[in-house]
Order: structure tokens, then sequence, then C-alpha cells
């Protein structure tokens, strides 16, 4: 596939990394995607929460549902075990996708890489990180939500710290918007190298040039045994 780089916890820096690189591409897919009416998620999350979830227009109603598997573990990995199969084909069609357009590098946004297991699809993997007071306090600052709140999401995700331990690189995101650009400036070498060859050899310009070569030397085998 060429490289796949992983950032979580932050939207717009992948945006940032693929302005004007036409080669590079961006893919958000989480939870937003299988919960969609119709979908084989949706069917399989109403038929086991049921339908005091919906709105009046048939779609999950998420908020309602988040406070739901939030405040009880064992509802949330229900949900995490229904959707898990889901998340992980809609990643992988995604990224064919992409690949099949030509795009070397492919920038995913997957709040739940390392639950759906995809983190070892993606190198390298970018965790941009916070201190968790700072992260609660964001958290009911974006959202509107209390503290009880605030604390029973974070609690239900894989903690940043042990995300961070899985990552190749790390962002503190615990500073002011100017520190986290001036970080990200540097990560950006990191993350535009050239290809390595077995990236290359991944993409499909590199699986046409293996092809080509594997055809030339059919087509060349044939006459020199032609010849004898």
């Amino acid at each position: 596939m060429g490289k796949i780089v992983k950032f979580y916890n932050c939207s717009w820096l992948p945006k940032r990394i693929i302005q004007n690189r036409s080669s590079w591409c961006y893919e958000l897919n989480g939870l937003q995607d299988v919960l969609k009416k119709g979908t084989g998620g949706y069917k399989r999350v109403v038929a086991a929460f049921g339908e005091d979830i919906l709105q009046a227009n048939g779609e999950v109603d998420r908020p309602k549902l988040g406070q739901i598997v939030f405040s009880d573990p064992g509802k949330r990995q229900l949900l995490n075990r229904l959707l898990a199969p889901f998340i992980s084909s809609g990643i992988l069609r995604e990224i064919l996708k992409l690949w099949l357009k030509g795009c070397k590098v492919i920038v995913l946004d997957i709040p739940l890489l390392f639950e759906a297991k995809m983190d070892k699809w993606t190198k390298p993997i970018i965790v941009v990180w916070v201190d968790t007071e700072t992260q609660l306090q964001r958290l009911m600052a974006r959202d509107g939500i209390n503290e009880e709140d605030a604390r029973n999401r974070t609690n239900a995700q894989m903690a940043l710290d042990l995300k961070r331990s899985k990552a190749d690189i790390v962002i503190d995101n615990s500073g002011t918007l100017e520190d986290l650009k001036e970080q990200f400036q540097k990560i950006l070498v990191q993350v535009t190298r050239p290809l390595t060859w077995t990236e290359f050899w991944l993409s499909r310009q590199g699986a046409f040039s293996a092809l080509v070569s594997i055809i030339i030397g059919v087509v060349v085998g044939k006459n020199v045994v032609g010849k004898l």
C-alpha cells in the first residue's frame, strides 16, 4: 500500500500534512460510517440496544448511545464487539480504494485504530498526547459535558499514555497551539521522507513496475527458449 501514516487524537494535523501533496490521501473512518442507517453495524447495534437509541429520522442518536456505553463497561464491550468487524473491513476497503487511485502515502485519522487492531497495517503511528487533566478540561469545553461524563468517556478508551507507548512518533499537545505547530513542523520532516524500497514496491506504481518486469521476463524467457 506504500506508506500508511496514522494520527490519533488530532484531526487538523493530518489534513495539514497532505496539503499540496497530490500523491497523498487523507481518510477519516470511524463510528460515523459503521452506524449509518441500513448498514450491518447499524442493524446489529439497534438489535442489541433497542429502538430507544434512534432519532425520529431512524438514525442512531450517537450522544444517547454514548451515554449508555460510557457509563456501563459491559455495554461498551458489547458495542465494541458488534462494531469491530465493520470498522476493520471499512478501513481496509477505503485503503484499497485509495491505493487503486495511486496514492503513495495514505494518512489515516482513526480514533479506534488500536481497538480495531489495525495498528499493524500502519507506519508510522503518530499519537498527539496530552495529560489527563488537560484532556478532561478540553473535552468538557468542546462537548459541553460535566466532569463525570468526561471521565466516563476517557476511561472508556485506551489510555493516552498506553497509546503513546505504542506510537512511533509522539506530539505533546499540552502546551499552546504555537507549540503544537512547532512540533508539527519537526515531525513533518520524518513523515515526508522518500518511500523506502519496501514501501515503494507496496505502492500501486511499485506493483505495476513489478508486474511489467515479470511480463517482460516471461516474454524474454520464451524467446530465449524458442531459439534453443
